[in-house]
C-alpha cells in the first residue's frame, strides 16, 4: 500500500513541477489560480511522501519519490512545454528509470 501511496505522491511532485511552468506562461490572475494548483499538488505530494516512509526506508521513498517526479515532468515538458525529446534526454531518463526500478528491487519492504 505505501508503494502506491509513493506512486501516487510522485505523480503530484509532476503536478506542482507543471503548476510552476503553467504560472510561468500565465499572467493576471491566471497566475494566482496556477500556483494555488501548485500549493495544493506540493502538499498532497509532501503528505504521500511522509506517509509513505513510514514504513519503507527514506533513502529508497525519497529517491523513487524525486524519480518518478523527474521522469514525469521531462515528459510533460516534452509533451506539453514542446521541450526538445533527444536521444541523450532520452537515454538518461530511461537510465533514471531502471535506476528507481532497481531500488524498489533492492528494497527490504
Amino acid at each position: 500500500m505505501n508503494w502506491i501511496l509513493l506512486i501516487i505522491g510522485g505523480l503530484f511532485e509532476v503536478g506542482f513541477a507543471t503548476c510552476l511552468g503553467k504560472a510561468k506562461e500565465s499572467s493576471g490572475a491566471t497566475v494566482t489560480l496556477w500556483l494555488g494548483g501548485f500549493l495544493i499538488c506540493l502538499t498532497i505530494s509532501m503528505v504521500l511522501l511522509y506517509k509513505a516512509t513510514q514504513t519503507l526506508p527514506i533513502g529508497t521513498a525519497y529517491a523513487v519519490w524525486t524519480g518518478i517526479g523527474a521522469v514525469g515532468t521531462v515528459l510533460v515538458g516534452i509533451f506539453v512545454f514542446k521541450e526538445p525529446a533527444d536521444f541523450c534526454r532520452i537515454f538518461f531518463m530511461t537510465t533514471l528509470i531502471s535506476s528507481i526500478i532497481g531500488l524498489k528491487f533492492v528494497s527490504s519492504h
